[in-house]
């Protein structure tokens, strides 16, 4: 279903916060069409790598974007996938390695504006929920719904080790949680479009409430501020 008024429901908030989980739930309740920024920072992330360069060189970065093809599609599930040179790398995306270059590359301001017009141009389109770091305050500062969604590091390492373990991947919740505080230094301290609340964003804190409660409450705060 797509709404006769565009609306933009913009998701900010530090890695393992459940973003991505809840942003997706809620707009296919809403009838909202996700999108999952952090994952076409990954496909650039993962081109990096795979060109040899360090994620944290951004002349190096640089200079490899203009050869970067990103696109992102939908499957008939709602799945976003995302494609690098016409490669599907939706699932290569999500390894460790990829994670833990992640926020070094994105911190950069060619990648950040090589991307920014590809992430606008989906909300003028359609109706979206869009996740990521800077969405309500760098790519769509007009967003009809702004929130920050965060969670204690302690919580969101520990859901981290959960998701690994049912995986059946053997996971260091020590290193896990060292790793979650050194990506929130990282997004929060870089130059280009820290992590940060918008100013008019509400904050909504999932650390100890549920997944159905904080995607509940997530639902009713988008209700209540755009009449859906």
């Amino acid at each position: 279903m797509e709404h006769k008024k565009k609306i933009s429901v913009a998701i900010d908030g530090p890695s393992g916060a459940g973003k991505s989980t809840l942003a997706r739930a809620a707009a296919k309740e809403l009838g909202l069409l996700y999108v999952d920024t952090g994952a076409i920072y990954r496909t650039v992330t993962l081109y990096v790598l795979r060109r040899g360069a360090e994620p944290k060189d951004a002349a190096a970065v640089a200079a490899l974007l203009p050869e970067a093809g990103i696109t992102m599609d939908y499957d008939p599930s709602g799945l976003q996938r995302m494609y690098l040179n016409g490669e599907d790398v939706t699932d290569q995306i999500r390894s460790q390695e990829v994670s833990m270059a992640a926020s070094s590359a994105a911190s950069h301001p060619a990648v950040r504006a090589f991307l920014l017009e590809m992430q606008r141009d989906m909300a003028k389109r359609r109706s979206v929920v869009m996740d990521g770091r800077d969405i309500g305050t760098v790519v769509l500062p007009e967003a009809d719904v702004k929130i920050f969604l965060t969670a204690s590091s302690e919580a969101r390492a520990r859901r981290r080790w959960l998701e690994l373990q049912q995986r059946g991947v053997s996971g260091d919740f020590d290193q896990l949680l060292r790793e979650t505080r050194e990506r929130d230094e990282n997004d929060m301290n870089r130059a280009a479009a820290p992590l940060r609340p918008a100013a008019d964003a509400i904050t909504l804190d999932t650390t100890e409430i549920n997944f159905q409660e904080s995607l509940a409450r997530l639902i009713e705060i988008i209700r209540e501020r755009t009449g859906l």
